[in-house]
Parts: structure tokens; C-alpha cells; sequence
């Protein structure tokens, strides 16, 4: 399936819409940092109607001054890694996790070619970072074919990515009162220890 499947198309049924409506039911909001999908995730979210129950927003950080000074990428990274890399491309999903106050984060890094290419990071290269109160991570995956495509396919993961992490999440609301119960808990057991 081509990312192009989770643009809406005004049926019910589509991919996206189904990821927006589950991240709705479970009260989670997303936010996004793209680099070389250059908003291309944001632009396949906003277009399915109902976005804005659960996109926080997103900002396209295409230049290495703008992923320090906007996601707060450490400069040591950037020096030791490179903007092409599972550290960055997790500095960036933190951020603007960060930044928005969004539940899930998502972040794109990469050479979408057809120049910008190397031996140890051909055009393809491309890291998703994921960042949650929980956990932040990053996988890196290798696309073929021309930019439009190496793009597409970096978008698509992303989403499976963003889907698979909101359904293993709570939601903020169960968090809440798990955090509340866990604290009642503690007050009783600790009264009781008084008596």
C-alpha cells in the first residue's frame, strides 16, 4: 500500500481515517517534525477531515540550524552523527513532543535523493523517530526508488509506526487515573502504617 492510500478520499474506510478516529476514541494527540518529507505526513494528516481532533501540528525542520534551534537537536549529535541518523531523528521527535504538549511525536530524517548520497548513507537512508512520555526510539530503513517515491514510503512508515505505538499506549485519561489510584493506594497504606 502507497502512502498516497492514507490521503482521505471521503469514504469511511480509508487507512487514515481509521488511525485518526482510534487516536480520537483513545485521546491522544500527535505532533510532527519533518525533515525529508518536508511536511508531507502533516499535509496526509490535515487532509483527512477530523484532523484536528488529534494533530497537535507540526514543524518542517529542513536545515540543521533550525532542527537546534527550534527542536533543540544538540549541536555534539549533529557534529558526531550527523542530521541523517537515529539520534537525531529521536532528538527531533522529543522536541516537538516537547514543544506541543502532544501525546505521540513523530519525525522523519533522511536523503530522498536524487543527490545528497554517500556510501555509508546511500539515497534511501531514511530514520523515523517516535517519542512518547514512555519511550523515544527510532528505526532506521533503507527505500528505493526516485525522491517522490523514497518519500511516499517514508510517510507510510512513519503512520504504521505512529499506529502501532498509539494502540500500546494508554490513554492519558486511563493514565490519570491509574497515577490517581496508585496515590490513594499509598495515602490508606499509609495511614495504616500509623494506626
Amino acid at each position: 500500500m502507497c502512502a498516497a492510500r492514507f490521503r482521505a478520499r471521503g469514504g469511511k474506510g480509508t487507512a487514515m481515517k481509521k488511525l485518526i478516529q482510534m487516536l480520537e476514541r483513545r485521546g491522544l494527540r500527535v505532533a510532527t517534525a519533518e525533515s525529508c518529507t518536508g511536511g508531507l505526513i502533516a499535509k496526509i494528516l490535515t487532509d483527512t477531515p477530523g484532523a484536528s481532533a488529534v494533530f497537535e501540528g507540526g514543524a518542517v525542520t529542513y536545515s540543521n540550524a533550525l532542527k537546534q534551534s527550534l527542536l533543540g537537536v544538540r549541536t555534539e549529535t549533529l557534529d558526531f552523527y550527523g542530521a541523517v541518523a537515529g539520534q537525531t531523528a529521536e532528538e527531533m521527535a522529543a522536541g516537538i513532543r516537547a514543544i506541543s504538549g502532544a501525546d505521540i511525536a513523530v519525525s522523519t530524517t533522511g536523503v530522498a535523493g536524487p543527490d545528497g548520497g554517500s556510501v555509508s548513507k546511500p539515497v534511501g537512508t531514511v530514520y523515523i523517530g517516535v517519542s512518547t512520555a514512555a519511550r523515544t526510539y527510532s528505526r532506521g530503513f533503507l527505500f528505493a526508488g526516485n525522491r517522490t517515491q523514497i518519500r511516499r514510503q517514508t510517510a507510510k512508515m512513519a503512520f504504521r509506526l505512529l499506529q502501532h505505538e498509539a494502540k500500546n499506549m494508554k490513554a492519558p485519561s486511563a493514565l490519570k487515573k491509574s497515577t490517581q489510584k496508585q496515590k490513594k493506594l499509598l495515602t490508606i497504606r499509609g495511614r495504616g502504617d500509623k494506626i
